[in-house]
């Protein structure tokens, strides 16, 4: 397999997964702010984590979504 068809595999899977990340994202921060967890205007740290034991991929990414 060549570096363009790994590419284009990866690319696939982040397509897959990003609408759905997306939304269930927004679905729990409208949550929090109705709740009063999060108040609007507040940074919220978060973090994702991938994992692939067949090739040791375990790896956690942090950002701060700014409300």
């Amino acid at each position: 397999m060549n570096d363009t068809a790994v590419k284009a595999a990866v690319a696939q899977f982040l397509k897959n997964i990003n609408g759905t990340a997306q939304r269930e994202i927004e679905k729990v921060v409208r949550s929090a702010i109705a709740s009063g967890k999060l108040q609007p205007h507040e940074n919220c740290t978060t973090g994702v984590t991938l994992t692939a034991e067949k090739i040791g991929l375990n790896i956690t990414i942090y950002s701060k979504i700014e409300i």
